[in-house]
């Protein structure tokens, strides 16, 4: 018997179209003979399966909906948002509530990679290099001049949670500080500013299979931008995706490693997406995408292409670890 797939989308981000076409490609590639799929769009308070001759609102006592006068509940919920509340935790919490099975990283694990900060606090007590970095909350008072000699000049300025990049600058001069402060701010109730980590960005993905953790070919991430911001990511020709990374095997071993063992003490699920910058031989932690893009232009496809896997292929296993892990 087929399982009925909720694949969510949408969200209440800067992510929101990012979402809608991750959230098509899983639709397109899913095996249709094991499973029956539908796109559900959640938006505030809005939630809704879309299909092409109308919309079906969504009962969330049940997550259910009514076509044509039967009710249809699914049995398993394939998260494809990117950013709040897929990526945070907040969705999470609400299918644990009713039982409803997901193909992502647990309220908890999501709610804690989703805060940049926090994780850069619990990824570096396990003895990761990063770089340093100081927390604003708004209605904290600042000091710019501190916050240059304390992380030095050139920083990065960033929404403390959220993704692609939304929000984020590079300040190279001080006068700048304050503008991409206030910038970030426009994202999130919480700033992050970095020290500036020169070196090459890399990304590793990984996913159980069963009760292996598996790693993908590494990508060297190289923008044509000052850095890789929203526009490098999802523009064509602005940004270039290497896979596999141009590393030695001891850098793509030690990449690897470091993934696998994140992922692991983490306590992640479905596929996740570990980005670092290389540095003098250093693979020096960034960040965290429990939900990572899996549009045509995104990462962790061109990965699983160089692994030698269709992107169905993953999308089934992590449907099928979700029931298994229950």
């Amino acid at each position: 018997m087929k399982k009925t797939v909720a694949v969510v989308a949408g969200g209440d981000s800067g992510e929101f179209e990012v979402s809608l076409k991750s959230a098509e490609m899983v639709l397109n590639q899913l095996d249709k003979k094991k499973y029956e799929c539908y796109l559900v769009v959640i938006q505030g308070n809005d939630w809704r399966v879309c299909e092409e001759e109308r919309d079906y609102k969504i009962n969330r006592n049940d997550f259910s909906f009514k076509i044509k006068g039967k009710k249809v509940r699914f049995d398993i919920a394939f998260v494809a948002i990117h950013g709040s509340p897929g990526e945070d935790g907040k969705l999470q919490g609400y299918f644990d509530l009713i039982g409803m099975p997901y193909t992502c990283c647990n309220t908890l694990v999501s709610a804690l990679t989703f805060n940049k900060y926090l994780t850069k606090q619990v990824v570096g007590s396990f003895g990761m290099p990063m770089a340093n970095a100081s927390l604003l909350r708004v209605g904290d008072s600042f000091n710019v001049d501190m916050l240059c000699r304390e992380l030095k000049l050139p920083l990065f300025v960033k929404p403390n949670n959220n993704g692609s990049s939304v929000g984020v600058s590079k300040v190279k001069k001080l006068e700048d500080l304050i503008p991409a402060i206030v910038e970030a701010f426009q994202h999130d109730t919480e700033v992050l500013v970095e020290a500036f980590m020169p070196g090459r960005e890399m990304a590793c993905g990984v996913f159980r299979d069963k009760d292996k953790l598996v790693a993908l070919p590494l990508c060297e991430i190289v923008s044509k931008k000052e850095f890789f911001d929203y526009e490098a990511k999802y523009t064509p020709g602005l940004a270039e995706e290497i896979v596999p990374a141009p590393v030695t095997i001891a850098e793509e071993i030690d990449c690897t490693e470091k993934s696998l063992f994140l992922y692991d003490k983490l306590g992640c699920k479905g596929v996740v997406r570990f980005d670092y910058i290389l540095n003098d031989g250093v693979f020096q932690f960034l960040e965290v995408n429990t939900i990572p893009g899996m549009g045509k232009a995104s990462i962790v496809p061109k990965m699983l292409k160089e692994h030698g896997w269709k992107a169905g292929k993953l999308f089934g296993k992590m449907i099928e670890n979700a029931f298994e892990s229950l």
